[in-house]
């Protein structure tokens, strides 16, 4: 077929024409067939003129399409011959001879091993929010009005260098207001200077893991422990040790202590996802053996805001005495998920190599968003907002616990009464794969949740559960969605 044929058949002529003007049209539809190699490679086209004089167009509609796909290598025009299709069109581009594919090697679209890897560990799904999804907060008790006060006075009054890349690990008073905080509230010893503003506790285990190991390193993961900083750690190339968890928190012994890792990554105050606290027997343990082999704890405080009963417990960072702690925290559970604001604190030594290593790896920014986050924690709404959603967050678990012991008991909930999920334990009798199964149907009928046996590296003799968050769930759908849930628990169990 000619091209003159081809294109009079599929141009749209229409003024309106969704497809665009006429020259962008042919470019399309032009390129289109290339790739489908509706004509060979070396195929002489019809010249510009003559090609609108049969479409009865201007010439240089037609040219402005043949110089775009000449541009891009889809045609190559020869003096005093003509305009031809490209041998080396883009994306048909021929296999090279004498190298073989690897068969199997891949089964994704061209991704390496690490991030099939990636994926295989992936705990994403396709709507986050909703009974009992993790990592949501109440959005509903945000102060909304309050921080659009603040964010809307700092975008009317943004000096042209905060609409720049940030620089020395964020916004100064940020940081300042974050250090003040922190003091007070987690027992943590730090200078502003030793905090770098991130986006997120994933991103300070990666610029951790990227400035402080090197491939091949060995770090010590909780087993069970929080799946994507392991996927996180193993994608930099680290060798990943479990370490089982017991009543005291991570319990390294016999032959793992003969063998030091280059870090430690650890949730002292809230164990994800089992809960326990790590004692303080413990935790003067880790620190005393870092200390004596080089050792850098990554402590991840990710909820430990959230504690229901007694008062919030120190951090381990404020125990360390020789600087091998390095500490993490996240507005996202304190705040609203879509912040992504988050922050590392490094031993003094270490705060302005990473600092820099950060501004090279992530260009840091959102000067304007940091500056809003400072004052709405230097006049205490911070601290108020987290006194409320406590509350809200307590009365919500406490629902949550009612709802588990109606239809299964007070035996199958887990009993740490701090964070913003709740472990539902199976039956010790459970098959393997059953909570997987659960989950699967929970999430086709409009439940969301994680099983508990796809945090644990073994699987084969991992626990059942389900991890069950609570946070953003409205208090009054708490109960129904729970008996929808524990009907899949139920037709499971009994199936297998």
């Amino acid at each position: 077929m000619l091209l003159s044929d081809y294109l009079r058949q599929h141009l749209d002529h229409d003024r309106k024409s969704p497809h665009g003007p006429l020259n962008r049209q042919i470019y399309n539809l032009l390129r289109q067939a290339i790739l489908q190699s509706r004509w060979p490679t070396n195929t002489r086209l019809q010249s510009s003129r003559v090609l609108a004089d049969e479409l009865g167009l201007s010439r240089n509609t037609v040219l402005h399409a043949f110089e775009q796909l000449i541009a891009e290598g889809y045609l190559v025009s020869r003096r005093r011959s003509g305009t031809y299709i490209s041998e080396a069109v883009p994306g048909r581009l021929p296999e090279r001879a004498g190298v073989p594919r690897a068969a199997g090697r891949h089964t994704g679209p061209g991704l390496s091993q690490r991030g099939l890897r990636v994926l295989r560990d992936a705990a994403i799904v396709g709507n986050p929010a909703g009974a009992f999804a993790l990592g949501m907060s109440d959005v509903e008790g945000f102060p909304h009005a309050a921080w659009a006060r603040l964010i809307g006075r700092h975008w009317r009054h943004a000096a042209p260098g905060m609409l720049n890349y940030a620089h020395s690990g964020g916004y100064l008073p940020l940081r300042q207001a974050l250090a003040q905080h922190l003091r007070i509230s987690r027992s943590i010893v730090c200078e502003p200077e030793q905090i770098i503003i991130t986006s997120s506790i994933q991103q300070s285990v990666a610029l951790v893991s990227q400035m402080l190991a090197d491939a091949g390193d060995a770090v010590w993961v909780e087993e069970p422990g929080y799946r994507p900083a392991r996927s996180l750690l193993r994608a930099n190339g680290l060798r990943l040790v479990p370490v089982p968890v017991d009543e005291e928190g991570i319990a390294p012994r016999g032959g793992l202590l003969r063998h030091p890792p280059r870090l430690m990554y650890v949730t002292p105050s809230h164990q994800f996802p089992l809960g326990t606290v790590m004692s303080l027997a413990r935790r003067r343990m880790l620190l005393e053996y870092a200390h004596r082999h080089g050792v850098w704890i990554l402590e991840d405080d990710y909820d430990s805001e959230f504690r229901f009963e007694g008062r919030v417990l120190a951090s381990v960072q404020g125990l360390d005495d020789q600087g091998r702690v390095i500490y993490m925290g996240s507005l996202s559970k304190t705040l609203f998920p879509g912040i992504r604001t988050g922050y590392a604190i490094l031993p003094g030594a270490l705060a302005r190599q990473c600092a820099d290593g950060f501004a090279e790896l992530f260009r840091d920014g959102q000067l304007v968003q940091q500056a809003a986050l400072a004052d709405f924690i230097s006049q205490g709404l911070y601290a108020a907002h987290i006194r409320r959603v406590r509350q809200r967050y307590a009365r919500k678990q406490t629902v949550l616990r009612a709802a588990i012991a109606k239809r299964f008991g007070t035996w199958a909930a887990s009993t740490h009464e701090a964070g913003l999920h709740l472990v539902l334990h199976l039956p010790a009798g459970a098959p393997p794969g059953a909570d997987v199964a659960i989950v699967r149907e929970s999430q086709r009928r409009g439940v969301v949740t994680r099983a508990l046996s796809l945090h644990y590296q073994d699987r084969k003799s991992a626990p059942q559960g389900l991890l069950l968050g609570y946070a953003g769930v409205p208090e009054h759908e708490i109960a129904p969605a729970f008996d929808r849930l524990a009907d899949v628990v139920e037709q499971e169990l009994h199936r297998r």
